[in-house]
């Protein structure tokens, strides 16, 4: 039997109130759209599903395999926890499951519950991703985030009791009055508390949100680039010392708990995304899920579905071996040459000889053997380094 790993990504749109900082589409204020928007992400789930389980009753050797499930949003917990039930067990009805599979739901403090949690945990996710983002709480007023750092301690509590064993959490630096003696205050207080996983992502401003217009009012003011670098090597060294593996430029995990859903993704593997503005990559084709909650559903409503469908992209060769390079150059052991030949055919080092021998002129990536990878200048200078592959 030939099969192909697939991850599926849910998007749940809705929060409690937009932070400051956030681009992502989400909605605050429509709860009243909550139980109609999972009934029809349900049925997108199923619909797509039922393909996929026809062709195994009917003995295809091309099945698809789920081994990642990604929740997120918006914030997921912000719904019931019976609709978080329905989706995972809809998923379980029309997919085939791996045995291993990862399952991941985004929680924010303040949002979840043990029962929440507890009813989780029965629905097979075995993975959470909490939203700290800082352990300050002047800090995390600034993001416009809804929880305190006490409450954080309480949902952190509540998921151990309730029996996750695999917990990510979100930090941030270059976040506006962020010094670094507070961010290595969240770190050492983090470590302390022994998370299998740690993401830590450099604020980033964009157009669309509260702190861009802060920004250009000088309302809000960022640290400097020098100190947010200093930042960003102060937290490698941080949990490097502390046992975490720095396995992707803003990811670090201990040995067996790197995030597979994220590593499929910078591995190019495939994903179907279901939900509103949700994306999906299959068959060498990008295409999405329109972004409007209220078109999403009165398209199912009207039988008209096929308007949620957005096309991006069908991928021919060439447009692949360059995206291959830039999602692999993602992470911190780099691009195996030899897989780049088994997926392809062709020799990166001859393929992007042009490309590679200005940026290993630039001393912004090396070659050792089998791997290209990023140097340590090329980690802080990354963006010109992906440039060459767009």
């Amino acid at each position: 039997m030939n099969q192909k790993n697939v991850g599926l990504y849910i998007h749940i749109p809705f929060c409690k109130k937009k932070c400051e900082y956030c681009d992502f589409k989400s909605y605050a204020g429509k709860e009243n759209l909550i139980d109609e928007y999972v009934k029809w992400l349900k049925y997108e789930i199923k619909e797509v599903g039922e393909g996929n389980r026809h062709d195994y009753e009917n003995g295809r050797d091309d099945l698809a395999v789920v081994k990642t499930i990604y929740i997120g949003g918006g914030t997921p917990s912000v719904i019931e926890s019976k609709h978080i039930l329905q989706i995972m067990n809809c998923i379980k009805e029309n997919y085939l499951i791996a045995e291993d599979v990862e399952a991941t739901i985004e929680v924010n403090p303040g949002t979840v519950s043990e029962e929440k949690l507890i009813t989780y945990k029965k629905s097979g996710i075995n993975r959470l991703s909490i939203g700290l983002q800082e352990t300050h709480n002047a800090l995390l007023e600034i993001l416009g985030r809804i929880h305190s750092y006490e409450d954080f301690l309480t949902t952190y509590q509540l998921a151990r009791y309730a029996g996750f064993k695999n917990i990510n959490v979100d930090l941030m630096l270059g976040l506006p009055r962020q010094t670094i003696t507070d961010l290595e205050e969240s770190l050492d207080r983090i470590i302390e508390l022994n998370p299998e996983h740690i993401s830590v992502y450099s604020l980033i401003i964009e157009e669309s949100t509260p702190f861009y217009e802060k920004l250009n009012e000088n309302k809000i003011i960022l640290p400097e680039d020098e100190m947010e670098r200093k930042m960003y090597w102060l937290t490698k060294r941080k949990l490097e010392k502390a046992g975490y593996i720095h396995y992707e430029i803003s990811n670090f995990a201990k040995k067996g708990f790197e995030s597979k859903h994220n590593l499929s993704c910078w591995n190019q593997e495939e994903y179907i995304g279901f939900g509103v503005a949700a994306h999906s990559y299959t068959n060498n084709v990008r295409y999405s899920n329109i972004d409007n909650i209220e078109k999403y559903i009165a398209n199912f409503v009207s039988n008209e579905e096929n308007e949620n469908f957005v096309f991006h992209e069908k991928q021919d060769k060439e447009s692949k071996m360059k995206e291959f390079m830039l999602l692999g150059l993602r992470k911190i052991e780099g691009i195996s040459i030899q897989n780049f030949k088994s997926k392809f055919g062709e020799n990166p080092i001859l393929s992007y000889r042009k490309e590679l021998e200005k940026l290993v002129e630039e001393e912004l990536i090396e070659i050792d053997g089998d791997i290209i990878k990023l140097t340590n200048k090329g980690l802080d200078l990354a963006n010109l380094v992906w440039e060459e592959f767009v």
